[in-house]
């Protein structure tokens, strides 16, 4: 099946990037070692605060339910951050710009720490989100440093990192502010923040901008080179429904855990969050089978296993040794998937690889979002069944998607 790809609309970047001689590539253990672990820290700045609600309401006189929007204004702020800074990955050079998003998620982080009130916090912690994407654009700037054959596996460490400092944060979080108070949280992690910025300033080799766009023609080429590449729209395709089943089994597994027959503290639900340690594993283990030519095989096996994972979810509500069978499945097999598209998309257009990781994460978190909306619905209307049954259907319509588009759509044509 032939591909569908129009004629770009935007021949300057393409000389641009065909102009630019080719880089060595400088990806060694070490510097994959270091941007896995930058980003881990990086994207932590948005859960610092999850586990700390109560805590925070108490000591700045505000209710429960206004803390609750520290959560929302920092997702808000991320989501915009990612839509207006990541695509700057492709006309700046990183060796600045990613240092200093880092300088400036410390400084919105201190003014966290020293907030007099829940009005100024909330105003800091959105500013915190806008400016946490330094994990966002250190992943395609990984794939652009990245060997041909080592690709998928480099970007996969990459990306295991920042799925391990999600998984890490809120533990961090809340044993440091047993120790010493809410506010710690946020200095350990701007100093965090300030020697991650030395650090990557002086180990991220300068390279030449891919495109001479203006910023309006560069965010508005986010949507042309989606519109251009039809392996993309039905990799996001892929992507949305990944996160919404995602978000769906973990916004409802939290209403499971906290009724009978179990009736676990929101410390122990939160414990529950570590069998998570597999999917950061499979992101890693993913990018070797990209690397292998794998990639499309891998995604049927690693839907398959969410499917697998619903199954078993629907009979383990009387049973925490289901439940983890079906956290560690499914984690395994979203996680693995979220690497094998994000690899898909960046084979695509090597020039635009900070734009696409644009669309791509702004989709899953779009999937994300009515995920986490339709758990309530559903635990609503039929509880942990109506869950589990709505998340099989929908591992059944990604597995059609992927059959469909296995021998042609979701295809990276060879010439690029």
């Amino acid at each position: 099946m032939a591909p569908d790809r129009p004629t770009p609309s935007a021949p300057s970047e393409q000389s641009v990037a065909a102009a630019q001689p080719t880089t060595r590539r400088v990806m060694t253990r070490g510097l994959t070692l270091l941007f896995a672990v930058a980003g881990g820290v990086a994207v932590g700045n948005l859960y610092w605060a999850q586990p700390l609600l109560d805590l925070i309401a108490d000591n700045l006189h505000a209710s429960t339910e206004s803390a609750g929007l520290l959560v929302t204004m920092t997702q808000i702020g991320y989501a915009v951050g990612v839509l207006l800074i990541v695509p700057l990955g492709d006309l700046l050079n990183r060796r600045r710009l990613i240092p200093v998003m880092m300088l400036c998620s410390a400084a919105a982080l201190v003014a966290c720490a020293l907030a007099p009130s829940f009005g100024v916090l909330l105003g800091a912690i959105t500013l915190l989100g806008l400016t946490t994407v330094s994990g966002q654009i250190l992943a395609p700037l990984a794939g652009d440093l990245a060997d041909d054959d080592n690709r998928g596996a480099v970007v996969g460490t990459v990306v295991s990192g920042i799925l391990t400092g999600i998984l890490a944060s809120r533990t961090i979080s809340g044993l440091i502010a047993d120790i010493a108070g809410w506010r710690a949280i946020f200095v350990v992690a701007a100093v965090a923040a300030v020697v991650f910025a030395a650090l990557l300033h002086r180990a991220i080799p300068s390279l030449a901008p891919k495109t001479n766009l203006s910023y309006p023609a560069l965010i508005a080429s986010v949507g042309s080179v989606i519109r251009r590449e039809r392996t993309a729209r039905w990799t996001l395709v892929l992507g949305a429904t990944g996160f919404a089943v995602f978000t769906m089994f973990w916004t409802a597994l939290t209403f499971l855990l906290s009724t009978e027959p179990f009736n676990y503290s929101v410390t122990v639900i939160g414990l529950f969050g570590l069998a998570s340690l597999a999917g950061a594993v499979a992101a890693q283990r993913a990018g070797g089978f990209h690397d292998k030519g794998w990639s499309l095989p891998a995604t049927g096996v690693a839907w398959t296993l969410a499917l697998v994972a619903f199954v078993v979810a629907a009979f383990a509500g009387h049973s925490v040794v289901l439940v983890l069978v079906a956290i560690v499945a499914l984690d395994i097999g979203v996680q693995g998937l979220n690497i094998l598209n994000q690899l898909r998309m960046f084979a695509l257009a090597p020039e635009a690889r900070s734009r696409l990781n644009t669309a791509f994460v702004t989709s899953n978190f779009i999937g994300g979002a009515i995920g986490s909306a339709a758990a309530t619905v559903l635990w609503s209307a039929g509880g942990w069944t109506a869950v589990t049954v709505a998340g099989m259907a929908l591992c059944g319509f990604a597995l059609v998607v992927w059959a469909l588009g296995r021998r042609g759509p979701l295809v990276v044509p060879t010439a690029r």
